[in-house]
């Protein structure tokens, strides 16, 4: 019963903005005896959009969980022509990762899964390689070679599919996975996939672009994570971060310092998704923190 008490519930709420909606909102919370706990809230000006985050306790609340969204849009979302999404956060999010050879970004993923930092559950990974085969086995998780290439692409994102679907997936990464996805996945997928990607892009493209960064004496280096879209490369951003370099560090420092930055970027945009702080809106992350 104690840990039922502790289960919460998040509203995720944008509309034109327009007084009395924070009051509305909280009004509402408050006659249905919930407990807020946080609240975050963000307007747009340029746009004239609210952003609204609300977490509250669902312990005595007086409405039924199934029930919430229905007596939420009647009482107050339907007035302010709100587009509002329920969280439960006792529900651990099942992720599938997407590997290909390069492993700092898994291994931090699944150090952080099983020192349960994340409440999440990693049932299966991915890989159009086998290289990372041995790690999957290390940690107890189903792992699936995929191999892709241009004339096998569209019947192997099938077989993906349909693992994703066996697996019961709420959200993928793509842990450095070295495959572009194609629209016609991502549509069927229909879920939220992360990517993580240096920052180089589209100044220094291809297979090596710490040394070409190197060649042209930069000075900082990044990552960038962020939800797929059927754009390359283009979707709302989550997370950045950077690193400074100098003249002093060779290619294999860049790199080393790249792959530190990939993997702190990476587990920060997962903890703000999977902790239901990411709100989309047209091609824009909001996030609360």
């Amino acid at each position: 019963m104690e840990k039922e008490k502790n289960h919460t519930a998040v509203l995720l709420i944008h509309c034109p903005d327009k007084r009395g909606i924070v009051a509305s909102v909280t009004d509402f919370l408050h006659k249905n005896n919930g407990n807020i706990i946080h609240l975050d809230q963000h307007v747009d000006k340029d746009n004239n959009v609210f952003f609204m985050r609300v977490e509250w306790e669902l312990g005595g609340f007086n409405i039924p969980v199934q029930e919430i969204m229905k007596y939420f849009q009647y009482s107050i979302g339907t007035s302010y022509n709100m587009h509002a999404e329920l969280r439960l956060t006792e529900k651990k999010m099942r992720a599938a990762i997407f590997v290909s050879k390069l492993s700092h970004c898994l291994y931090d993923l699944l150090s952080r899964f099983v020192s349960e930092e994340w409440k999440i559950e990693i049932p299966v990974i991915i890989s159009n390689h086998t290289v990372l085969e041995s790690v999957a086995k290390l940690y107890g998780i189903d792992f699936y070679h995929v191999p892709v290439d241009t004339s096998n692409k569209l019947l192997q994102e099938q077989k993906e599919l349909e693992l994703l679907k066996k697996y019961d997936i709420d959200f993928v990464v793509l842990a450095r996975y070295m495959q572009v996805l194609s629209g016609d996945l991502i549509k069927s997928f229909a879920k939220p996939v992360i990517n993580i990607h240096h920052s180089f892009l589209p100044a220094f493209p291809g297979a090596k672009p710490y040394h070409s960064a190197f060649e042209r004496g930069v000075k900082l280096i990044g990552a960038t994570a962020h939800y797929v879209t059927t754009e390359l490369d283009a979707g709302p951003i989550i997370e950045q971060d950077v690193a400074r370099v100098t003249h002093k560090h060779s290619v294999q420092d860049l790199i080393r310092k790249g792959k530190d930055v990939e993997k702190m970027v990476l587990a920060r945009a997962i903890w703000h998704h999977v902790n239901h702080m990411t709100l989309v809106y047209k091609n824009k992350t909001i996030v609360f923190t």
